[in-house]
């Protein structure tokens, strides 16, 4: 499959930006931040040699770019905070829409409204009403607004091909959840306040395939508990797909074609975020909070798999950002700017280091590099090893909360009102 990926995008692409499969949803190709490339720029900064092109992107939102071909895609939204008490009723409607920008030069070529809103769901500060980020493949690209609407766009023209709007969830603190394709399928996450579940819609018409109530005892009636905006990954177990979806309180393990819950495991906590990960035969898990917000768990078996998790840590988790699974280690930053290195089959930590700035965005690894984008405008770079070791420390004028993407030898990189494109210059 990944053979056949790389031939197709040769079809796509020019051969400088053909040397990994596409960067086409939250997290890449493979949804674990990692990118096969090994030439990506090291030292760069803010008017830079090694910076491209930047683009303005007015509006606010966090979600990231995605890229396939020449085009790059991500989502918009007003530059307009939420209110973190009610719902707004607004007296003229705002647009929710899709940008996609060429990968060459820069330029906008689709800046397509999609929806139009009038009222707007509690939505905490540090949160956009355009989290979520795409999903596209081969013509088509995924836009996923929460509740607010999802649509699926050909995107030569840019124009829709189906929409829908009646998926219900007051997300209470705003969407973040990402869309998943994988083989017909279309998977969207919906853990509110008032409805938890997942629905699995047909990729070519919009239509629900199943849509599951998430069914578990949440040992609360308080709606704001049970939120989250995890994004699901999809793994083989023994020759067994399955679709890995965190949420608050616990992760559920479904058959992907048709939604079966075929194991769980109750960790607590709430407001998961991160995008689980697989490697060394376990799945990794971090809730955001509760005792113990990062656990590792054997996937094997059915119904309550909870005494399968193998170990579990609670020191320097981040509750936003993902971690990074490089064999044998598993690296984070989390929010205060304490990079960390677990030993990922036993979670003893290796080291941690505290690093200036504050974190959201997801780190990338590239060519044994880890990179990490902060809300100051930093990017410190640093080596996936058991030792730390410090490679470079680098300087934007604005902050980052979106994470980067990688198009061949290039860094695509969201700020808070641009898109750029970096690359090593000789």
């Amino acid at each position: 499959m990944r053979l056949l990926a790389s031939a197709c995008l040769l079809l796509l692409c020019t051969a400088s930006f053909a040397d990994d499969a596409p960067w086409n949803q939250f997290r890449g190709q493979r949804g674990d931040g990692s990118s096969t490339e090994k030439e990506l720029p090291v030292t760069f900064g803010e008017g830079s040699k090694e910076i491209v092109w930047k683009t303005s992107i007015p509006g606010r939102a966090w979600s990231s770019p995605v890229v396939w071909g020449k085009q790059i895609w991500l989502t918009n939204a007003p530059d307009i905070l939420g209110n973190t008490k009610e719902r707004v009723k607004l007296e003229k409607p705002i647009a929710l829409s899709a940008v996609c920008v060429d990968l060459e030069s820069g330029k906008v070529i689709h800046d397509v409204k999609l929806f139009e809103v009038l009222e707007l769901q509690v939505t905490h500060p540090t949160n956009t009403f355009a989290s979520p980020t795409p999903f596209i493949e081969e013509g088509r690209v995924y836009i996923h607004f929460g509740s607010y609407g999802t649509a699926c766009l050909d995107t030569k023209t840019g124009e829709k091909i189906w929409e829908r709007r009646d998926l219900e969830c007051d997300h209470f603190r705003g969407p973040g959840s990402s869309p998943v394709v994988h083989g017909e399928l279309l998977y969207l996450t919906f853990d509110g306040y008032d409805f938890q579940y997942i629905a699995a819609l047909d990729k070519k018409t919009g239509k629900t395939v199943w849509k599951k109530d998430r069914g578990i005892d949440y040992k609360t009636t308080d709606g704001d508990a049970k939120k989250g905006y995890s994004t699901p990954s999809i793994i083989e177990v023994g020759g067994r797909e399955l679709l890995i979806s965190p949420f608050a309180y616990a992760t559920i393990a479904y058959e992907p074609k048709t939604g079966e819950p075929i194991w769980t495991v109750f960790h607590k906590g709430m407001n998961a975020a991160a995008r689980p990960l697989y490697g060394n035969g376990l799945v990794y898990i971090n809730s955001a909070d509760g005792p113990n917000p990062l656990v590792a768990v054997n996937p094997q078996g059915t119904g309550d798999i909870t005494k399968n998790i193998v170990w579990s840590s609670s020191k320097q988790i981040p509750k936003r950002s993902s971690q990074i699974l490089f064999g044998d280690t598993l690296f984070m930053m989390n929010d205060s700017g304490v990079a960390s290195c677990l030993d990922a089959k036993t979670g003893t930590e290796v080291w941690s280091k505290r690093l200036s700035g504050a974190y959201w965005s997801s780190p990338l690894l590239a060519n044994g590099l880890i990179y990490c984008w902060s809300q100051e405008g930093g990017v410190v770079i640093f080596k996936a090893a058991r030792e730390f070791e410090l490679v470079a420390e680098n300087k934007f004028g604005e902050g980052f909360w979106a994470s980067p993407a990688v198009a061949g030898k290039s860094l695509i990189v969201r700020s808070k009102s641009h898109l750029y494109r970096i690359e090593k210059r000789d």
